[in-house]
């Protein structure tokens, strides 16, 4: 079969790690199921394995990609939920010190089969494409996760979203739209806060700008580039939801005064659980939305994908199409 693959973690030059060869077809173990890979999205996740990082050893070669669409051997179209765990582990799988995601463990998806656990297997709804489907898994399910289980927001409530171009910024905008919050955004650009207001976006903002009036929630994907404004844009008694650290610190600055006196909340989140996939599928199916993809390419250009997460010159998300 296709496959893409990092061949060894490489810091200086991810992507001359990457390898698009053939692969043996992996066989399903009992509990488990092959599917044929419909769409794949990629993730600057695949970016981490291609210079070697991640939470756990990686062990070389890997097949790159974390979330896809496809179809089982009887022909139900399914898509891949793409988070496992520990099968002792009791209680919500984002919470499991062993929880990892596809293409972390185990072999990714980018490639025509990828085989994954029974339980990780939800039905794709009859209106939604492969591309859409494939999108759902990781930055969209981080979005569903932090507006709708860790915010705390209600309909019509102001939220800011630190972002206006990456997968979980492009995806909260569009959910908060549709859900009905008021939604603000911040972008670099003209051009970045033009797209936020065509996916949906009510207000935006210039990166630290002053706002007229605070918001009920923030959310927060840079880490320590952004803490500070999040902190000053939070109302009292509102949250702040945490999910990555993209501006490269691991720690920021936190007003303590304000978080106790105002009673802030800050949360982080780690993608979603199987109840949240299946939540976030069942919202975008039943709201008809169409997920922003920057762009569909064919497996033979995989390498002009990844190259555009590294460069973060992707609006949106990058699909493949297998």
């Amino acid at each position: 079969m296709r496959a893409v693959w990092a061949a060894v973690g490489n810091m200086e030059d991810p992507l001359s790690s990457m390898r698009n060869d053939v692969w043996k077809v992996p066989e399903a173990p009992e509990g488990w199921v092959r599917v044929k890979v419909a769409a794949v999205s990629l993730n600057f996740h695949d970016i981490f394995t291609l210079k070697g990082m991640g939470m756990f050893e990686l062990e070389f070669p890997l097949i790159l990609g974390n979330e896809a669409a496809g179809t089982l051997e009887d022909g139900t179209e399914v898509v891949i939920y793409p988070v496992m765990g520990n099968p002792d582990f009791k209680g919500d799988i984002t919470h499991d010190p062993d929880r990892h995601v596809l293409g972390e463990k185990t072999q990714g998806s980018l490639a025509d089969y990828v085989i994954v656990p029974k339980e990780n297997i939800v039905k794709k709804p009859k209106n939604m494409t492969f591309e859409t489907a494939s999108v759902l898994g990781i930055a969209w399910l981080t979005a569903y996760r932090m507006l709708f289980v860790r915010s705390g927001l209600k309909k019509g409530q102001k939220m800011l979203v630190q972002g206006s171009t990456g997968g979980v910024a492009t995806a909260l905008i569009q959910l908060g739209h549709a859900a009905g919050m008021t939604v603000w955004s911040t972008g670099r650009t003209e051009e970045k806060r033009g797209l936020a207001m065509h996916l949906g976006a009510h207000r935006t903002f210039l990166p630290g700008e002053e706002l007229p009036e605070k918001v009920a929630a923030v959310f927060d994907m840079s880490g320590e580039q952004t803490f500070k404004h999040s902190m000053e844009c939070v109302g009292t008694g509102g949250t702040i939801v945490s999910c990555g650290l993209h501006s490269g610190d691991m720690f920021a600055q936190v007003d303590l005064m304000k978080l106790f006196t105002q009673g802030v909340n800050i949360h982080g989140t780690y993608v979603g659980n199987r109840e949240d996939f299946e939540g976030l599928i069942q919202f975008v199916s039943e709201n008809e939305m169409q997920p922003f993809v920057h762009g569909v390419l064919p497996l033979e250009k995989v390498g002009e994908g990844l190259k555009m997460i590294l460069e973060r010159s992707a609006k949106g998300k990058v699909v493949i199409r297998m």
